[in-house]
């Protein structure tokens, strides 16, 4: 599959063997940590801890993104689909809650090929944490390894994510990508501790100047996903960091308590379950220590 990747929307068709692909990456899979974490939401990381294991490159590329170290500039370390599977393991014997897999879309091959060799030795859920631009087909690929997808769903306006992420047909591929998610992984289940072990949570994080937009997502969500099936973590953690071009003056700012509050009201009336955050999480304390740790 790296030979011609169509991985994700971008469909770039780059031979990753030889070369980069528009996510940044090549065959091998790159990761900049592996750890237990204990921000995700409640039913994430809800005892000792999610195992994450944070990707390097990315299918998106925005201009705000809190994790730019690992996402823009591919800080990472290569490792062979052996080293990932035991890595998993380690994870695992921690007393991880879960294996959370941090924005994977351009590693999906190497990740089902890690989860083949230790299948019958793990027993925690898998959890897909993604930004949501993904390929229908790829969804259908990870039928059976994913148990909980954490999609992002970022924009509403095409202009918007034209914008940002230079891509135009985001809401398009990723409102499809996440009603595919749904289907596979059915209503939400969780273990005694109130763990997720099945189901889907929907991520939004507000950006300054576009509550409008998040409110178009929430409405799109209320009307095509049900409470049985969907989570939705709105979240308030947009932090300005120093590296955001000049070029997007409306993203220098923090989100205002009003828009914020404008959209997890809207969440409430239209009956919507899930999260939200505190305004104390917009900060760079919250960003991971990217440092190789566990690799």
């Amino acid at each position: 599959m790296m030979n011609e990747c169509t991985l994700c929307p971008r469909k770039c068709g780059t031979d990753r063997i030889n070369s980069k692909g528009f996510c940044g990456a090549g065959s091998k899979a790159i990761v900049a940590r592996a750890s237990l974490h204990k921000w995700e939401e409640p039913c994430i990381s809800y005892k000792n801890g999610a195992g994450t294991v944070f990707f390097s490159g990315c299918n998106l590329h925005c201009c705000f993104c809190q994790n730019n170290k690992i996402s823009n500039t591919l800080f990472g370390k290569e490792i062979s689909d052996e080293k990932l599977a035991e890595i998993f393991l380690r994870l695992q014997d921690m007393g991880a809650d879960n294996i959370d897999l941090v924005t994977p879309t351009h590693f999906v091959p190497n990740i089902i090929n890690a989860f083949d060799m230790i299948k019958h030795k793990l027993s925690i859920p898998v959890v897909y944490n993604c930004g949501g631009y993904e390929s229908v087909d790829t969804i259908k690929m990870l039928n059976g390894y994913i148990d909980v997808y954490l999609p992002d769903l970022k924009y509403y306006s095409p202009d918007i994510s034209a914008r940002y992420s230079n891509a135009p047909d985001y809401f398009e591929k990723a409102s499809a990508a996440v009603l595919a998610m749904v289907k596979q992984v059915g209503t939400l289940k969780y273990n005694a501790e109130g763990g997720l072990l099945k189901g889907t949570i929907i991520r939004h994080m507000v950006l300054p100047s576009h509550r409008h937009d998040s409110m178009e997502i929430i409405k799109w969500i209320a009307e095509n996903t049900s409470v049985e099936d969907v989570l939705v973590s709105i979240m308030n953690q947009y932090t300005p960091f120093d590296f955001i071009s000049d070029e997007f003056p409306e993203l220098k700012r923090k989100v205002t308590k009003m828009e914020y509050n404008s959209v997890v009201d809207l969440a409430a009336e239209l009956g919507i379950n899930g999260f939200t955050q505190q305004k104390s999480s917009a900060s760079e304390d919250y960003v991971p220590d990217f440092d190789l740790s566990g690799i």
